[in-house]
């Protein structure tokens, strides 16, 4: 056998085995998501009813369903540096274990005195561990893939967090009703401590090589145009997904006296919920996979932005079990085709070791949407009814789209820039920045 023959065979056994590699890195990651999206899932359903349940104010109710994401909006930038910094396998670890003594804190919430400042208190906590955990997912993801896998693995791992979370807001809806808020938090309680044993036995160090920390001042984000113009985007659709919808959906049943399977506003408003998010799931893997495929990742983002927005249009004229069904199947998709292919697209636009603080400014403007979300649209449904607040839901991805079209063509010179060009205009950047420094 010759040599090249020799390292022929070589190539292809590294080739096989980085593969290999990968698809375990990427599995262990969907895995411990996938149990703390459930133990996340269980208490959605009973959240936005605490009004009934505590006899608060509809403000002070989307106070605490906001509580988490404006935590996680303080604590989405030190966690990028955190991950550029020391790498991504501890602050992962950390921030599972937080939330699982989050989780349990909203047990204490109900059996507790003042219990509306535990809950806001665990919904705190719970943000800055869901910081740590976003912050590391993606740049695992970006870590150990190229342009041809990353939407697929982008995908996969926002995925991991949306089939857990679907399994849990249909469990917990049913657990609450019929055992009871205690039981249906200690169950999510046990799911957030098993996501956390899975990420500590399974999840590797992909980021920083040896105990060598990297030197990034801790207060130093990433201000970028692919950083900003994808982090609007994201802005726009948690605001109408997570922040308007999952907000008022309860509601938006009993107002309508609707409901599924025999189950009042609360419990059918989890399985609507489960019904949005398994599309969402479904369609993660969908859009990553064809937008790696294709030449541009921007016709697919696009598409599912428009998805987005005539979903949101149906549900505002819906007046039906069946017609609600079809405008979340809609919203759905739209979101879920839409996370892959950006967070891919914003890792074929950033250099490597700037992608934890890329990821962090993408979450804090996330969790700007998904915060202002409930603080705003809850009030507002008591003055204005639920068809306004859904078309304006619906005219957010629209937007978001043109913003997305326009901030790629600063940042490429191109409209539809294809994956290789990304990548080399973020090569580019990172040369630019290393002679400035």
């Amino acid at each position: 056998m010759s040599s090249s023959d020799g390292s022929s065979e070589r190539r292809d056994r590294d080739a096989v085995s980085g593969a290999r590699s990968q698809y375990v890195v990427i599995g262990a990651v969907i895995v411990s998501t996938f149990f703390v999206g459930f133990g996340g899932g269980v208490i959605f359903p009973i959240l936005p009813n605490l009004g009934v349940l505590l006899g608060i104010s509809p403000f002070l109710v989307g106070a605490i369903l906001s509580a988490n994401r404006f935590s996680r909006l303080v604590a989405n930038a030190p966690a990028g540096v955190l991950v550029d910094r020391v790498g991504t396998r501890t602050p992962f670890v950390v921030g599972m274990v937080v939330q699982g003594a989050a989780t349990a804190g909203y047990v204490i919430a109900v059996l507790a005195p003042f219990p509306e400042g535990w809950f806001l208190g665990s919904r705190i906590v719970w943000g800055v561990g869901s910081a740590l955990v976003f912050a590391t997912a993606y740049t695992i993801a970006a870590d150990v893939s190229d342009g041809g896998s990353r939407g697929t693995n982008m995908g996969l791992i926002r995925g991991g967090v949306l089939f857990g979370f679907p399994c849990g807001v249909v469990i917990g809806g049913i657990i609450s009703e019929v055992s009871g808020t205690v039981v249906a938090f200690a169950v999510a309680t046990a799911f957030a401590f098993v996501a956390s044993a899975v990420a500590y036995a399974t999840i590797p160090e992909t980021h920083v090589e040896g105990d060598g920390h990297r030197s990034i001042k801790p207060w130093e984000v990433d201000l970028s145009v692919p950083a900003l113009t994808i982090g609007l985007v994201n802005f726009a659709v948690l605001f109408a997904y997570i922040g308007a919808l999952f907000a008022t959906l309860v509601l938006f049943l009993g107002h309508n006296d609707l409901g599924v399977f025999g189950f009042d506003a609360q419990a059918s408003s989890g399985i609507f919920m489960a019904l949005t998010v398994i599309a969402a799931g479904a369609f993660m893997f969908v859009g990553g996979y064809v937008s790696d495929r294709r030449e541009s990742r921007i016709p697919i983002l696009v598409a599912f932005l428009c998805t987005t927005a005539i979903g949101f249009v149906l549900l505002a004229r819906s007046d039906s079990v069946a017609t609600l069904a079809v405008a979340c199947l809609f919203i759905g998709a739209g979101q879920g085709g839409t996370s892959g292919p950006l967070m891919a697209l914003l890792a074929d636009l950033t250099p490597d070791e700037r992608m934890g603080r890329a990821v962090g400014t993408n979450n804090v403007l996330g969790d700007v949407g998904g915060g202002l979300g409930p603080i705003v649209s809850l009030p507002l449904v008591g003055v204005v009814g639920f068809w306004p607040i859904y078309v304006v839901c619906a005219i957010l991805p629209v937007a978001a789209g043109l913003v997305l079209v326009a901030g790629v063509h600063v940042e490429t010179g191109q409209f539809l820039p294809n994956v290789g060009t990304s990548e080399a205009s973020s090569r580019g950047s990172d040369r630019t920045s290393e002679h400035a420094d």
